[in-house]
């Protein structure tokens, strides 16, 4: 089984952005709502999502040997400025007239019933849901920011520097819960990461779909058009959801592992074209 490369850092970069005051439209994204609505639907759910990773995989940080548990500090402490990031971007969003607080708390409310759960099925939710952030991560640095080439530059920045630090802290999640169920036979445990991956993918797209679509609602646009030109963006050009439905299906593969994906290449490419390769 492939496990993660050795040489995988997972430092803390405490970056700051959207504090000058500068003007951040409605429409944000190239004056277009449907790449706004994604990307703002998607950032909504990161300040609720990104606590409840914490906390499933730091309950189990004095469980593992100490490499991992390095690693869990490293993912814990990117996620908590990625929480703090993206509650920043989505007042700007509540300040140009939406309703983001609904939308915070749709993800808030799925995740507290997550949270009933128990503690393995909670990790094998967050590796789910890790394997999102990460293919999506992925696609962003492969075409080096272009999807965010419409989009202002501290935008821009802001989800580039997040999807390199959701590469770099990929594996994290899923090698505690290889960690926490090795005692388990293979096929109870691989049960456990499909079944969470279904679910997490069903109740995913009905938040990020609830969540647009309240935006469209704010915006005026109702109907079928604002429906198909969806669909277009996120799966005609450019495409996002199409383009990660191979990496996607990856994880249903026996044996699967995060770093069976070497993106190496692409996070030293983008760490160079962000200035960032540093520790902050």
């Amino acid at each position: 089984m492939t496990t993660t490369p050795p040489d995988i850092a997972i430092p803390l970069r405490d970056l700051r952005f959207h504090r000058d005051g500068a003007d951040h439209p409605r429409w944000w994204h190239g004056g277009d709502p449907v790449p706004t609505a994604f990307f703002n639907a998607l950032s909504c759910t990161f300040p609720a999502g990104e606590k409840f990773f914490m906390d499933s995989v730091r309950h189990y940080r004095r469980s593992v040997d100490p490499a991992l548990q390095a690693q869990i500090g490293g993912f814990i402490a990117q996620e908590a400025v990625h929480s703090r990031e993206h509650a920043t971007f989505n007042k700007l969003a509540a300040d140009s007239g939406y309703n983001i607080a609904k939308l915070e708390s749709r993800t808030k409310r799925v995740l507290d019933f997550a949270r009933t759960r128990a503690r393995e099925h909670q990790l094998a939710a967050t590796c789910a849901l890790e394997h999102f952030t990460a293919i999506l991560a992925q696609e962003l640095l492969a075409t080096d920011g272009r999807d965010f080439d419409a989009a202002p530059a501290e935008a821009a920045r802001l989800w580039s520097w997040h999807a390199i630090e959701e590469v770099e802290h990929k594996a994290v999640a899923f090698d505690t819960f290889l960690a926490v169920t090795a005692h388990w036979s293979a096929p109870r445990r691989y049960a456990l990461r499909v079944r969470a991956m279904i679910l997490a993918t069903i109740i995913l797209m009905t938040t990020m779909g609830a969540n647009m679509r309240d935006l469209f609602r704010e915006d005026g646009l109702r109907g079928p058009r604002v429906w198909l030109r969806t669909m277009g963006f996120l799966f005609g050009r450019p495409g996002i959801l199409r383009r990660v439905t191979l990496p996607w299906l990856s994880y249903f593969r026996p044996g699967f592992h995060p770093w069976q994906h070497d993106d190496r290449t692409a996070l030293v490419r983008a760490q160079k074209r962000l200035g960032i390769e540093a520790v902050a």
